[in-house]
């Protein structure tokens, strides 16, 4: 195999190891804010409190995914 075939390969491995990646907080997500929801719903008065610490948690969700792609970037 010459060397643009296996930039190709490797190109190709990153987008699906990203696409991986992505799977585990999509699904952080998902339970994160529907969570948030059910306790709002449960007891609307603290449904402010309940908001903040769902905005802290998305931070740390959303960094996992972001390492998925700086990590791809990092180790082609």
């Amino acid at each position: 195999m010459d060397i643009i075939t296996l930039a190709a390969i490797a190109g190709n491995l990153n987008a699906i190891g990203y696409g991986v990646a992505t799977i585990g907080p999509g699904i952080g997500l998902g339970i994160l804010i529907g969570k948030t929801i059910e306790g709002t719903a449960r007891q609307p008065e603290l449904g402010g409190r309940l908001q903040t610490l769902m905005f802290l948690g998305l931070a740390f969700v959303e960094v996992l995914a972001l390492l998925g792609l700086v990590a791809g970037f990092l180790f082609q």
